[in-house]
């Protein structure tokens, strides 16, 4: 469970709310949770699984191009 402080007696609830957020989103429990909101079998998860890897590798391609000026 994540848990926020008050650095000090002054601090506003807007700060705190923000620091919360932050670390809510950094340590990925947001995602996870949206991600298990719906059973998904586990066929389609490889394929989602290589699919990713296709669309990085696609990226990574296209980046290299980008670099090298070639379109």
């Amino acid at each position: 469970m994540i848990q926020v402080t008050r650095k000090d007696s002054k601090e506003s609830t807007e700060n705190l709310l923000r620091r919360f957020t932050r670390k809510v989103q950094q340590s990925g429990v947001l995602a996870v949770a949206k991600q298990n909101q719906y059973f998904e079998k586990p066929i389609s998860k490889t394929e989602r699984r290589t699919r990713a890897i296709i669309r990085n590798e696609r990226k990574n391609v296209k980046l290299k191009r980008v670099k090298l000026s070639q379109r």
